[in-house]
């Protein structure tokens, strides 16, 4: 059986099924094709369920410091079964909204292996999609006039370190224990492997991070990670930096042990659980690409232009299989550049400089554009400010003054280079930063916005007032 598509989308995800929303307010009839549910790896194994983790994390932390606001509790105390249900049910909540997203556009959904044909009896040109059901049920074939790849990423591991799902996990497997660890090696200490230390921490579990570079976060700016180190360590976090795993981890009955080497010297860590955390990798593998002139990078991600056209310009790939910045905001709004690309509506190119980045450990990490270390090696003559939280009354009111908010700007233009923070809700912060930042604004332009006092926003304009030395608090 063969059906005909204005669009085809190849994964459920939350930038393939946004592309396919927005295909369909076009008047586009289209379909997606996803092997598991709807949300993709953001809702199901990533964005949400994490989130809900921390959340419940930084509730059982904050119910610690209650007596700090004049709380008494009884004793505080984990139910981590519970923790569990409370995100399950918010990812099925989550889940029946998409559902019925897909039904509103009127968007058909096939539950099955999407794979990719080439010329064939179907169409002239590669890209008819076969859908394959683990049922047994005979495949259908779906002929698009523009296919859209979006099959996402899975976790990266390292040899040596294979997950097995008992003792050494990647991210999709923690997030389903069913008890937390007494300790946990954590290998990699970016974005994800921060966010489960500062996680885990908070639910007193003993944690150590193994990041190869010379600091965690190495893509942030300096600054913000030497704070963020400083704060694990405050936890009781132990980060162990330019490290090297050196041998196959060793097993006994309960704990699982790793020798790294740093500095020439090489020292045994143990810990109940490890968790590899070292990024992700495209999800390409037998969807097809070789019936098609789609080509790949060295790393294997997907290669397009600037509107996500493959080599075949009627294919089109967007989120984390294309790599950039793997983030489910990024593939939302690469879906609907490429379907308005499609429909010849001219839509503006993405600005990578212009996209927020967030870390929602504690404390919370954003930032938007350059790092002061990128601007100076492109180039730029830059100034640059800081103001500390306790400049801020509300962040006093809060009860958590300690975090910054750092500007750069161009001394040459005035124009703003970046903006970066890390402290108490400066994930949802970062959306001013970013509006200035889209709008080319300069410091001097974000301090005529009026803020409303107290607020933690306060800290936006102290900023930008503070890099021509004009602040108030600060």
């Amino acid at each position: 059986m063969a059906t005909e598509y204005d669009l085809v989308v190849l994964g459920g995800g939350t930038g393939g099924y946004v592309a396919a929303i927005r295909a369909s307010q076009l008047g586009m009839k289209t379909a997606i094709v996803e092997t598991e549910k709807l949300g993709g790896t953001c809702l199901h194994k990533g964005c949400i369920p994490s989130k809900a983790l921390l959340r419940s994390a930084e509730v059982y932390r904050q119910s610690k410091q209650a007596s700090q606001f004049g709380v008494e509790l009884g004793q505080t105390k984990i139910n981590f079964s519970q923790v569990q249900a409370r995100k399950h049910q918010t990812v099925e909540t989550l889940y029946r909204g998409v559902v019925g997203l897909m039904e509103k556009g009127k968007i058909d959904v096939y539950q099955g292996y999407g794979r990719i044909l080439g010329p064939s009896i179907f169409s002239p040109t590669a890209g008819t999609v076969s859908v394959e059901y683990t049922d047994g049920s005979e495949n259908e074939m779906l002929i698009p006039k523009y296919l859209l790849v979006a099959t996402g990423s899975k976790a990266r591991t390292i040899t040596g370190l294979e997950p097995d799902g008992k003792t050494i996990l990647t991210s999709d497997e923690a997030l389903d224990m069913e008890h937390l660890p007494t300790s946990i090696i954590i290998v990699g200490g970016g974005v994800i492997g921060v966010e489960w230390a500062s996680m885990l921490a908070d639910f007193d579990v003993e944690v150590t991070v193994i990041e190869y570079a010379n600091n965690i976060l190495p893509q942030e700016d300096q600054e913000i990670s030497k704070h963020m180190a400083r704060r694990l360590k405050q936890k009781g976090v132990t980060i162990v930096t330019g490290a090297n795993i050196t041998s196959q981890p060793i097993h006994d009955q309960s704990t699982v042990s790793i020798v790294v080497e740093q500095n020439h010297q090489s020292t045994t860590f143990q810990a109940e659980k490890v968790l590899v955390s070292t990024g992700r990798r495209a999800n390409t593998n037998q969807i097809g690409l070789d019936n098609t002139d789609v080509a790949v990078d060295e790393n294997g991600f997907i290669k397009t232009n600037t509107f996500y056209q493959t080599k075949e310009s009627h294919i089109y790939a967007i989120g984390d299989v294309i790599g950039g910045m793997q983030l489910a905001h990024v593939a939302s709004s690469e879906g609907i550049t490429a379907v308005e690309h499609m429909m010849e509506m001219d839509p503006f190119p993405i600005s990578y400089q212009n996209v927020p980045l967030c870390i929602y450990s504690d404390p919370e990490v954003a930032r938007v554009g350059l790092t002061e270390q990128q601007a100076e090696q492109q180039g730029y003559d830059i100034d640059t400010s800081k103001v500390s939280f306790k400049a801020i009354g509300k962040a006093h009111v809060h009860g958590d003054t300690d975090g910054f908010v750092k500007l750069i700007k161009d001394k040459a233009t005035d124009d703003l280079l970046g903006v970066h923070m890390i402290g108490p809700h400066v994930t949802e912060l970062i959306s001013e930063a970013s509006l200035a930042k889209l709008f080319d604004a300069t410091p001097w332009e974000m301090t005529q916005s009026i803020h409303p006092h107290p607020s933690l926003s306060e800290i936006i304009s102290e900023t930008a007032l503070a890099v021509e030395g004009r602040n108030i608090h600060g």
